[in-house]
């Protein structure tokens, strides 16, 4: 059976609806994760009071309106960030069915059609939860950017790229971060001036994009992100670090005090260089903004603008 025989409409409604349901799994990826919490156990529970949440109380977006943003359990408060993320995941899910999947030739198999959809959509969650994840913790953990990395390389196939594309695509994206920002910052002023995370979502970006991608990821990124910064220290007169972070660096700080020397010299020469334990400084110049969320919009804007995007940055801008 071909793609085209199968309604459109039908497979846009199906996507949409996993995108609800897969967002709303995303929230508990997105809180637990960072903590270093099983992300399958316990079932969904109330972050403030521990309570089970009813599976009536966990309807994608509506369960959060008819509740008013309030927990049934205890009333504590809810995130929008919740139904918003689930909304993310309904939008995602149409975007790519819509234009990466009901754009493919008419004689695409409709496996081969499936396959680019279920590929494509775990890569946008995975992308989803690392920038609430970054926009919260300034972090990008392993599991989402090298495991969507090895998604890639095991789903070239579906793509118009060959492997020795994804491999060069992606040791372009790491090296264009960690050789100048890691290794050469780290020189010049004794740590970096990116995380490994940062260098790892390129990583990622070039494999399943190529090195235009990777590279695109970076500039667009650059650009959008310093465009923001500068909003937000034109605005609040200053840029401040996320309150989780703060909250780490003094549970670090607790850590350490309550180690022995051996152990503190230990951990410290484990975390040599890394900005959590360092204060930030005052001013423009010093200011720690989490770049990954960044990185993540131009990826998502390569994606479904890449034709485009292509022609205008590596053609006309290049040239001129």
């Amino acid at each position: 059976m071909r793609l085209a025989e199968l309604p459109p409409e039908f497979l846009l409604i199906v996507a949409v609806l996993l995108g609800l349901l897969f967002g709303s799994f995303l929230n508990v990826v997105i809180h637990r994760l960072p903590r270093d919490q099983n992300i399958a156990f316990p079932p969904s529970t109330c972050p403030v009071c521990g309570a089970r949440i009813r599976a009536y109380d966990n309807i994608p977006v509506l369960s959060w309106l008819i509740l008013r943003g309030k927990a049934r359990c205890c009333g504590a408060r809810i995130s929008p960030r919740y139904p918003l993320v689930e909304l993310l995941g309904g939008l995602t899910g149409w975007a790519v069915m819509n234009q990466l999947v009901l754009s493919l030739p008419e004689s695409t198999e409709w496996h081969f059609g499936i396959l680019t959809f279920l590929s494509y959509f775990a890569l946008c969650l995975g992308l989803l939860a690392l920038l609430f994840i970054d926009l919260e913790h300034m972090l990008l953990p392993d599991a989402l950017t090298l495991g969507g990395a090895g998604l890639g390389l095991v789903s070239f196939t579906l793509r118009p790229l060959d492997l020795t594309d994804a491999l060069l695509g992606g040791a372009v994206g790491f090296l264009v971060v960690w050789l100048p920002f890691d290794r050469g910052y780290r020189l010049l002023r004794g740590h970096p001036g990116m995380g490994l995370g940062d260098a790892k979502l390129l990583l990622l970006a070039g494999v399943w994009f190529g090195w235009p991608g990777a590279l695109f990821a970076l500039m667009a990124g650059a650009v959008q992100g310093t465009i923001a910064a500068l909003v937000v220290y034109a605005t609040a007169g200053k840029i401040e670090e996320p309150a989780a972070v703060r909250l780490d660096r003094e549970a670090l700080k607790q850590e350490l005090a309550a180690m022995n020397d051996d152990e503190r010299a230990a951990l410290e020469a484990e975390l040599d260089g890394d900005l959590l334990t360092m204060e930030p400084s005052s001013g423009l110049a010093s200011a720690r903004l989490p770049f990954g969320p960044f990185l993540v919009l131009a990826i998502f804007q390569f994606l479904f603008l890449e034709e485009w995007l292509t022609q205008l940055f590596f053609e006309y801008f290049w040239l001129v």
